[in-house]
């Protein structure tokens, strides 16, 4: 099971502290041993332990849509993952990974 990790400053002019989310993370390293992945933009942080099960390879978080406008965390398993893409694939959207994260950034 993956771990994730936010930080939201509802004060517009707090930045987010590199270093707070990699220690969130390194708390939870146990939920995800295989990589980590940080976000940042001025007040808001996300951050993801992965434990590696579908797409060993490209399925790294946070993942971005393709616009990069969109990016996300999730912890979970999307079971008719092949079937949405399919049905997403043909309404015109492009996949870079076979993970079933990146059907959800797809479908947003």
């Amino acid at each position: 099971m993956c771990g994730i990790a936010g930080i939201l400053h509802f004060d517009n002019s707090r930045q987010v502290a590199q270093d707070s989310l990699r220690a969130m993370c390194d708390s939870i390293i146990h939920r995800g041993p295989d990589s980590d992945g940080y976000y940042t933009e001025e007040n808001v942080g996300l951050g993801h332990r992965r434990l590696s099960i579908i797409d060993l390879n490209t399925g790294d978080q946070p993942m971005f849509s393709q616009e990069r406008d969109v990016s996300i965390v999730f912890n979970g398993e999307i079971y008719n993952y092949v079937e949405l893409r399919s049905e997403l694939k043909k309404k015109g959207c492009t996949f870079h990974t076979d993970s079933d994260t990146e059907v959800i950034i797809n479908a947003y």
